[in-house]
């Protein structure tokens, strides 16, 4: 039985979303790649906890590891990964995008080469004889990774122009 002197609370206003005002564009996603150098990687661990690690990338959402890492160890038992990069400190100043992926290993030591000259180009610059000789000699240990994304999603608070 109903208490007698129950009121129901009174209805508080739903705050509108801000969710479309910060989304990035197709054209701000791939400037933010392009212009970001770390991602972080989380991969499902081996007692069922995120396992997360920074990784070089190239803004195909490209990058190579070490075969036996726990990484690859991971993607092997189950080719799923968030990525997340983000730039910024202050709150308005916020940027980034989070990406859950299905991911490709590659084993091929000749196309591993391949990732890891795209990967060397975009940090070392020049690929010098050296370079590529230690990308060859590595590329043997390595698999490459291509992320396949499933779901983006991406925030820029400097959209919101100080108002929160």
């Amino acid at each position: 039985m109903p208490r007698k002197d129950f009121r129901p609370c009174p209805r508080i206003p739903e705050v509108p979303s801000r969710r479309g005002q910060i989304e990035m564009s197709d054209e701000e996603v791939s400037a933010f790649l392009d212009e970001q150098m770390v991602m972080q990687c989380a991969t499902n661990g081996p007692r069922g906890l995120p396992h997360m690690v920074p990784l070089w990338f190239v803004p195909e959402l490209r990058s190579w590891t070490y075969a036996k890492s726990q990484k690859a160890r991971n993607l092997e038992r189950d080719p799923r990964a968030t990525l997340g990069i983000e730039d910024g400190v202050q709150y308005n100043e916020l940027r980034g995008l989070m990406f859950e992926c299905d991911v490709q290993i590659e084993r091929d030591p000749s196309e591993v080469e391949k990732f890891g000259l795209e990967l060397f180009a975009r940090y070392a610059g020049e690929l010098t004889d050296e370079i590529r000789a230690m990308v060859a000699q590595q590329a043997q240990k390595r698999v490459g990774l291509t992320f396949r994304p499933t779901r983006t999603v991406s925030w820029d608070h400097r959209k919101l122009h100080g108002s929160y």
